[in-house]
């Protein structure tokens, strides 16, 4: 069995793979980690992973950029179930759409949309109306914030409220079915930080720097057979 995380030039590629090489020894599971950019070890994984830094629109760039992948990701994914998680930006392309620094198609996998942090949303977000964030809170968001558990699911078994996971980012998901949402953090308002539905999870925390947390989402990632 292998883990196939997603090769297209955007994400902590090294830190990923070390943090699920981790996981998979200490859970003693006899799956291999590789970090990828071919279809055919997409399409022949048990499990696929899409990390993903930066901004929107070049993520979803560099993604349409390696011949085949949107294909193959669909087709494993949505097609044959195979278990999915985005990391970050990997997260915010199973979104309907990004709005940072224009409009850009997401991969429609989870209905919503990836606004600016501070930025006036409703259940049909647009670009919206900038506001303020309270106490003086900093755009990007950077560091460690508590996850409040929205909705149960097996790959937050075990990581109990209140657990710290590690953020980096300037724009949130923002779900148009609340029941989407799984788990949130308060950061000048709600943020969602983890989303799912079907045999689909997305983090928009780092849980390769998210230490015990990070970790255990992992191995649950990898033991969960949707």
């Amino acid at each position: 069995m292998t883990i196939a995380i997603v090769d297209y030039g955007s994400g902590n590629l090294r830190s990923a793979a070390k943090a699920f090489e981790r996981a998979v020894r200490e859970a003693g599971l006899a799956q291999d980690v590789a970090v990828t950019a071919s279809t055919e070890a997409v399409a022949a994984a048990t499990h696929i992973v899409l990390p993903g830094v930066g901004a929107f629109g070049d993520c979803r760039r560099g993604l349409d950029a390696v011949p085949g992948m949107v294909e193959a990701l669909t087709e494993s994914v949505i097609g044959r179930g195979r278990p999915f998680l985005g990391i970050c930006v990997g997260m915010q392309l199973m979104a309907s759409a990004g709005h940072e620094h224009g409009d850009h198609p997401g991969l429609g996998w989870i209905p919503g949309d990836v606004v600016a942090i501070g930025t006036a949303n409703g259940a049909h977000v647009g670009v919206g109306a900038a506001i303020g964030l309270p106490g003086g809170l900093r755009v990007p968001h950077m560091g460690w914030n508590d996850l409040a558990i929205m909705h149960p699911h097996p790959v937050l078994e075990g990581i109990a409220p209140g657990s710290h996971a590690y953020f980096v980012h300037s724009y949130h998901f923002v779900c148009r079915e609340p029941t989407h949402a799984l788990a949130g953090i308060d950061y000048g308002g709600p943020i969602v930080a983890m989303i799912g539905r079907d045999n689909m999870v997305g983090t928009q925390f780092h849980p390769e720097k998210s230490q015990a947390t990070g970790l255990r989402l992992i191995a649950n990632f990898l033991a969960w057979r949707p």
